[in-house]
């Protein structure tokens, strides 16, 4: 009964979605710093639609109705009474009911559809469970009620319950670990969570987390645990907690073993283990291993930066600005309609502990915003009142995330950054491809003509099983190398199109040097910029990581910068599985983005390139509904004076 994944229990109007086909709120009101007077109800407005709203209007003395007060302000059962109506006005529910029964009328079918979208259930109010769930009360609270509050409500809750003897010895096993779970959530920090949160609105690291929790749960002993950079989406003060609890699981008798660049992480450790001594070909040799302080003493790039022989050096000024971008009454999620200007030019950085409500802020509001006023196209942005500044001075925005650069599997660098037209070019070119009328087709994998037929181009076949997971073989006929026997007898300077995919960037470059190929080697330059020179030319994106692929995303931007166009680019967390060197190189990119007149704005927890910032947007102070507050703004040294913000107490070591 009190799960809405049973038949039973789910609402049968929604089915336990919670959401229902209706009339969906936000088109009705989209716009929230209207008042009623001001007609924030669109489809009370016209001429023939006026009455409905002067109904409402003219008798709100008689019921106390503020008609002047903005629509966000309003309390929950002001709202529900502009829905409900009473006996001075017909509410919304029932005018959209009596264009429902009148639908033979084409206006009214168009009205509907115009107002049409997800919407609350109205059988469970979004709670997902069936009317009778909620008739059961514990200390007065319905399950449904304690699933909306807080973690850390709800941990005071069952400390505080109230049960009789004969209810006592039936909850003591239960409420063990109910305690226990929401101590370990509240543990990894993640206190401010309502334990109904639809799983798709978690950030990175709070999925992370969750899983972490759930193993601290199953309280094994002598387990290995491998933990793949647990400190992604991490504000230090949360990695504080999380290398506790990486200790308590320790000191449990397990075994951790942590993929892992924060500096914090490492000082913590019984033992590392450091790789390299640079990547791809470069690397792959055990450099150092022991003690934090043992490690110190080598010659490790890791080393090297920890104990300060090279260093991201903080700017030695700061990039003035004159333009900027405002989000005025910014209100989404837990934002506490707050006002934040966004300046251009230079590199903004958003900062603030992990919920604070950053992506809300960048990714929900001010990108489809701006994507709304720059392109006229984008998805309908979050609440807030207005935005204003300087938009002559951007022609488009881009948001540069972790997403794969390309879904199939024949996807790479190569292709992506459009240097492979050229190479095919050049192969076209070759004289032996000329006497067999080979063109530059030819040297696609993508289309038929000289990729193997066998394979289609992939260079592996995949064998379906019938009752186990899919086989990948390599390809029989072209052993893997994608291209027809003949094609790959094509040599340009005694390399086929195979040789030069399988090699890395850094050889690559070397190789079109050596061999006056400027063009080529122009394209290929950003990756190396980017630290990327590791990278195999014809890698499949699929082997690629998040980080990876947003630097590959860097680099085609870096190649296609150089138009008059200027640009906003959005970045959210780049320094994802950066090593101290690679965050060198990657500030180093920003920098030449900034340099050809364009804007950036990360969203970061990395206190390395926060100190690098020109500008600092701090929230907080907590995660959740203690959130969305605007703590701090300004250059990182006047971040680090602000006793309220979080951030700025971390950053002055670093400065």
């Amino acid at each position: 009964l009190f799960s809405f994944n049973n038949p039973y229990g789910a609402c049968p109007v929604c089915e336990g979605y919670g959401n229902i086909i209706g009339i969906d709120a936000e088109l009705v009101v989209p716009n929230t710093t209207l008042s009623i007077y001001e007609n924030a109800i669109f489809p009370w407005r016209g001429e023939s639609m006026s009455w409905f709203r002067d109904e409402l209007v003219n008798n709100a003395y008689k019921f106390d109705f503020p008609i002047h007060k903005p629509y966000y302000q309003l309390s929950e059962d002001q709202k529900e009474l502009i829905w409900n109506g009473n006996t001075y006005f017909q509410g919304l529910n029932d005018f959209f009911k009596e264009l429902e029964e009148k639908n033979y009328k084409i206006q009214n079918r168009v009205m509907l559809s115009r107002y049409r979208g997800k919407t609350k259930c109205y059988s469970c109010k979004g709670k997902r469970l069936r009317i009778e769930a909620s008739y059961v009360k514990i200390n007065e609270k319905t399950v449904s009620d304690l699933v909306d509050l807080p973690i850390k409500h709800l941990v005071t809750f069952f400390k505080n319950i109230d049960l009789d003897l004969y209810e006592k010895q039936i909850a003591k096993r239960l409420l063990v670990e109910i305690n226990n779970r929401l101590s370990f959530l509240t543990e990894v920090g993640l206190d401010y969570l309502t334990l109904n949160r639809n799983s798709a609105t978690l950030s990175g690291g709070e999925s992370q987390r969750i899983n972490l929790a759930t193993s601290l749960g199953s309280s094994l002993v002598g387990s290995m645990y491998i933990l793949d950079e647990p400190s992604i989406g991490l504000h230090p003060k949360d990695t504080e907690r999380l290398i506790k609890v990486l200790l308590s699981l320790r000191d449990l008798g397990n075994t951790v073993i942590v993929v892992e660049h924060d500096e914090d992480i490492m000082k913590s450790a019984d033992m590392i283990i450091d790789i390299g001594p640079e990547a791809g070909t470069l690397g792959g040799h055990l450099v150092a291993q022991g003690t934090y302080y043992e490690i110190l003493k080598s010659t490790s790039l890791t080393a090297k930066y920890l104990n300060g022989d090279l260093e991201i050096t903080v700017p030695k000024k700061r990039r003035l600005f004159k333009n900027f971008i405002e989000i005025k009454g910014a209100r989404e999620n837990n934002l506490q309609n707050i006002d934040v200007t966004f300046p251009l030019d230079v590199l903004t950085v958003i900062t603030g502990v992990s919920g604070s409500g950053k992506s809300t802020l960048v990714k929900k509001i001010l990108f489809p915003a701006m994507q709304k006023k720059l392109e006229n196209v984008g998805e309908k942005a979050g609440q807030f009142t207005e935005i204003t500044g300087s938009f002559s001075q951007i022609k488009h925005i881009e948001y540069v995330d972790q997403n794969p650069i390309g879904r199939s599997s024949r996807s790479n660098p190569v292709t992506y950054i459009k240097a492979y037209d050229d190479i095919r070019e050049l192969y076209a070119r070759e004289k032996l491809s000329k006497i067999r009328g080979y063109q530059a087709k030819h040297f696609s994998f993508n289309v038929d003509g000289g990729r193997c037929e066998t394979c289609k181009g992939e260079g592996s076949i995949n064998v379906e099983m019938v009752f186990m997971a899919d086989v990948q073989l390599p390809c029989e006929t072209c052993s893997g190398k994608r291209f027809k026997k003949e094609v790959l007898e094509v040599a340009f300077e005694g390399k086929n199109i195979h040789d030069i995919l399988t090699m890395t960037i850094d050889d690559a470059i070397a190789f079109f040097i050596a061999h006056k190929q400027t063009k080529i080697t122009q394209k290929l330059q950003p990756l190396q910029d980017v630290g990327l020179g590791y990278v195999q030319l014809g890698q499949s994106s699929s082997t690629l990581s998040g980080g990876e692929a947003q630097r590959i995303k860097l680099a085609s931007f870096l190649v296609k910068g150089a138009t008059k166009d200027k640009a906003l680019f959005v970045f959210d967390e780049p320094t994802t599985g950066l090593h101290f060197h690679d965050i060198k190189k990657l500030l180093a990119s920003f920098d030449a983005l900034l340099e050809k007149g364009h804007s950036i704005i990360v969203i970061e927890h990395n206190l390395d390139l926060i100190k690098c910032a020109d500008w600092i947007i701090d929230l907080g102070p907590e995660g959740g509904e203690n959130g969305g507050k605007l703590l701090a703004v300004g250059t990182p040294e006047q971040v680090a004076k602000i006793k309220e913000s979080v951030t700025g107490k971390y950053l002055k070591d670093k400065l």
